[in-house]
């Protein structure tokens, strides 16, 4: 997470980005934070073996994909200046990192809603808010080898 803060930015944007709550953490993520950053980080910092997350908020930028089985890869495409209307994901390891799976659903100013599995968000101006839970098993994802995408393991 960079600490510079934009021109005319409250002080307040800085420090903490979640705290505990009885069934995981909530996460208030400001203008410029990597979602899926922010979400490996508390991952890590708190070793959370496994859980699932919901999110709203504002993006400056968010990237969709369409994962297409005959190329074995997601087909992407990017939006600016839009509000997260709903992000539900997991979290699990996959190789010894923190593993984020999300989809989500995003409008612009046209009120037009997009969405799908996500591979990329930045928080916009205002914040984005994220429930986590935490699972107390591990989970790990491991890449199926007919479909060669990742799956949750139970």
């Amino acid at each position: 997470m960079d600490e510079t803060l934009p021109a005319g930015m409250p002080a307040a944007y800085q420090g903490t980005r979640s705290i505990r709550t009885a069934t995981g953490y909530l996460m208030v993520l400001r203008q410029g934070d990597d979602v899926f950053a922010e979400l490996e980080g508390l991952a890590r910092r708190e070793a959370i073996p496994s859980a699932s997350f919901v999110g709203i908020g504002f993006l400056s930028d968010v990237t969709f994909g369409f994962y297409d089985f005959a190329k074995k890869a997601f087909d992407p495409k990017s939006f600016a200046q839009v509000e997260l209307m709903n992000m539900t994901g997991t979290i699990a390891w996959q190789n010894g990192r923190p593993s984020i799976h999300a989809h989500g659903t995003v409008a612009g100013a046209d009120f037009v809603a997009v969405g799908g599995h996500l591979l990329a968000l930045e928080v916009g101006t205002g914040s984005l808010e994220i429930t986590v839970v935490i699972h107390p098993t591990r989970l790990e994802r491991v890449v199926d080898p007919v479909i060669q995408a990742n799956i949750l393991q139970l």
